[in-house]
C-alpha cells in the first residue's frame, strides 16, 4: 500500500457562517492530497496530462465525522490501496493537529487517452513506480 501525507491550513474564505470549513471544500482538500501523494511517487499530474493521459474523476464519497474550522492545520492522508489498472482509486483519511479524524472518503479516477478520450491503462511506468509499495 502506497501512502502520503500532505498538510494545509483552512483559509477564512472556507469557513461557512458557523465558522466550518464549508463542506465542499473537502473534494479540493482532497485534491490537493492526490496530487502531492503522485508527485511524491516521481509523478507530475500537469506532465502526465501533457503526455497525453488524463484522470478525470469517476466516483466521489465523503464521511464526516468532525468539523474542521478556520485556520485548522488539516492533515490528508492519501493511500492508494490496490495497483491501478483503468481506474486508480484513492482513499483518505483526514486529520486535525490534535489528531482527532475528522473524515474519510475516497474518490476513483480512471485514465483516459487524451486523442481518443477513452479509457485506457495506467502508463507502465507509473505502475513501475508503484510496484515496490505493492510488493510482500
Amino acid at each position: 500500500m502506497f501512502t502520503a501525507e500532505t498538510s494545509m491550513r483552512v483559509r477564512y474564505g472556507e469557513t461557512d457562517r458557523m465558522g466550518y470549513a464549508y463542506y465542499g471544500n473537502y473534494a479540493e482538500y482532497y485534491e490537493v492530497g492526490r496530487v502531492e501523494a503522485l508527485r511524491k511517487l516521481g509523478w507530475n499530474y500537469k506532465e502526465m496530462e501533457d503526455s497525453g493521459i488524463l484522470l478525470p474523476v469517476y466516483t466521489f464519497s465523503i464521511k464526516y465525522l468532525k468539523p474542521s474550522f478556520y485556520d485548522d492545520l488539516l492533515i490528508v492522508k492519501t493511500m492508494i490501496k490496490e495497483m491501478p489498472r483503468t481506474r486508480i482509486r484513492f482513499d483518505y483519511e483526514m486529520y486535525n493537529e490534535k489528531g482527532d479524524k475528522l473524515n474519510e472518503g475516497e474518490t476513483t479516477l480512471v485514465f483516459v487517452d487524451a486523442a481518443s478520450k477513452r479509457p485506457c491503462g495506467a502508463p507502465d511506468e507509473f505502475l513501475e513506480a508503484l510496484k515496490p509499495y505493492f510488493t510482500s
